[in-house]
């Protein structure tokens, strides 16, 4: 299995960028959810220590998410699929760099603001992360 070319098949790669923003608003809810239920769980005791245990989620969330289905919540509502650059599904460790990484570049925002510029200006629309770690976001292929 390889990527779709970007020249060749560029409907795999168009709105790439705003369905990746999209999905990220999604997935920013999802966890901050869980946070919630997470400090809910430690009787508040947890909000001391609230941005590791957002961390630790956010970072829990996208790896188990990106490992089992090659996409997390938001991802799936976007129609948008993780892949590896030679067209397979990444490995559960490329999952936990790859959610880490993004994790980090939140925490150093002119490195966030130069993954935004990289996810347009790239041919496969990948994120600094994404071009670290080989991978990819893409429409997922539909299946008829």
């Amino acid at each position: 299995m390889t990527l779709p070319d970007p020249e060749m098949q560029p409907e795999f790669y168009a709105d790439v960028p705003l369905k990746r923003s999209l999905a990220w608003a999604i997935d920013l809810v999802v966890t901050a959810l869980m946070t919630v239920v997470a400090l809910a769980l430690t009787l508040f005791v947890g909000a001391f220590f609230l941005p590791v245990i957002y961390a630790a989620v956010s970072i829990g969330y996208r790896t188990v998410m990106l490992t089992r289905y090659r996409a997390t919540l938001g991802m799936m509502l976007m129609a948008l699929e993780w892949r590896s650059l030679k067209g397979g599904q990444p490995d559960a460790m490329t999952a936990f760099a790859y959610s880490a990484a993004h994790a980090g570049l939140w925490t150093v925002f002119p490195l966030q603001i130069a993954s935004m510029v990289s996810i347009l200006l790239t041919n496969h629309r990948q994120g600094l992360h994404d071009l670290f770690l080989g991978t990819t976001m893409l429409h997922r292929p539909t299946t008829t």
